[in-house]
């Protein structure tokens, strides 16, 4: 066990302790990881590597120390945030006029703590934490305890201490809360980056869980025409975020009268991956030309978003074909109209898309009343 000088504190009902731990305990103790999917290479960091002999951190160890899985929250490490703390900490181990970490940094242990108060009933005493490399998870401040481990070995035999707020086994879905509660306002938390958290991590969601998985399928199959084209966690080469399309998909799932009851809607949610990997497969060949051409809108949040919200009437006329609702032949024989009724220069940026003003409503619309009206009749 480590003991350390703590006050306990209460709000609410919760207890945790503010401690003041060495910069060696930090090192020790704590854990760092970061939100990712697998097949994201180097998902734990972020920006460029900074190589040369003016480079003071060995990123080849920082990365080896950052685990990154789907249950985790953190979002990825921002190299240049780390290279700047790390010349801040040089700066004040030289000037010697300011603290480095000033504030407590918020931390988590995955089992409960002990504390011994200096006398009966008294706030203040010590606290025992077990001494177990990795007990400590960051909630906030990450970024300035990667620094410190980053800067460790300059410091010597420098006394070193970090103010912290320590919970104990705090149930998971509280820590995420509290991480969104602190990063989503103050330090603008990427909007996609919530969506991965909520559904699962942040509160349980079954149709917004649903809608992010098909994201992610979208994304990450190879077979997908928007193949590594989405911004999951707010990064990527792709134009458009997860949070929009995440947020049309819930509402489509969340309406079960319109997938065709719930029993037929349950088991949709299970076969949407298929669906609209190859609904999108089929609306790339449809509008081939304006979807591998670079002077057009079919690939952006709005049109996407319209495709998502009238796929139950694309499902809706594979039904009435008695039809598999993920058959990649009859979702292409149902939207096969789009090609004569809309056809691809409506999506040119600087012409149609442009003049008519294009939103998500009035392009849906458009697009539905091609299905109910195929060969042109009025609608």
């Amino acid at each position: 066990m480590i003991s350390v000088a703590a006050i306990r504190m209460q709000q609410f009902g919760v207890q945790f302790y503010q401690a003041s731990l060495t910069a060696n305990d930090i090192d020790k103790l704590v854990r760092f990881e970061v939100l990712s999917y697998q097949d994201q290479a180097q998902a734990g960091l972020r920006g460029k590597k900074k190589g040369g002999p003016q480079s003071k951190i060995n990123w080849d160890l920082l990365e080896r120390r950052i685990a990154s899985n789907e249950k985790a929250y953190q979002r990825q490490i921002i190299r240049k945030k780390i290279d700047e703390l790390v010349q801040y900490y040089e700066q004040c181990r030289q000037a010697r006029d300011l603290p480095s970490i000033p504030g407590a940094v918020i931390i988590s242990c995955d089992e409960k703590l002990s504390f011994e108060p200096i006398e009966s009933g008294a706030w203040v005493g010590r606290l025992k934490v077990p001494e177990r490399e990795g007990i400590l998870r960051a909630i906030d401040g990450q970024h300035r305890l990667l620094a410190l481990h980053a800067d460790i070995d300059r410091f010597g035999d420098e006394p070193f201490t970090v103010p912290a707020i320590i919970f104990d086994r705090v149930p998971e879905d509280h820590i995420v809360q509290m991480f969104v509660t602190i990063n989503a306002k103050h330090t603008r938390l990427n909007a996609s980056h919530l969506v991965s958290l909520s559904g699962r991590q942040l509160y349980r969601d079954e149709a917004l869980a649903a809608a992010h998985d098909v994201v992610r399928a979208i994304n990450d199959r190879e077979e997908s025409p928007l193949f590594g084209e989405i911004k999951l966690l707010g990064v990527g080469k792709g134009r458009v975020g997860q949070a929009p399309l995440a947020q049309e998909l819930k509402k489509l799932f969340a309406d079960e009268a319109a997938l065709g009851g719930a029993r037929k809607s349950e088991q949709f949610r299970e076969e949407s991956k298929k669906f609209f990997v190859n609904y999108f497969k089929q609306i790339s060949t449809i509008f081939e030309s304006a979807w591998n051409g670079r002077k057009y809108s079919i690939k952006s949040a709005t049109a996407l978003r319209a495709f998502i919200r009238v796929a139950p009437d694309v499902i809706q006329k594979i039904d009435q074909h008695h039809a598999d609702r993920t058959d990649f032949r009859a979702i292409g024989r149902v939207i096969s109209p789009w090609g004569r009724r809309i056809g691809a220069l409506r999506f040119e940026t600087d012409g149609a898309w442009k003049r008519q003003g294009t939103t998500v409503d009035n392009l849906a619309k458009e697009l539905r009343l091609a299905l109910q009206y195929p060969e042109g009749a009025a609608g």
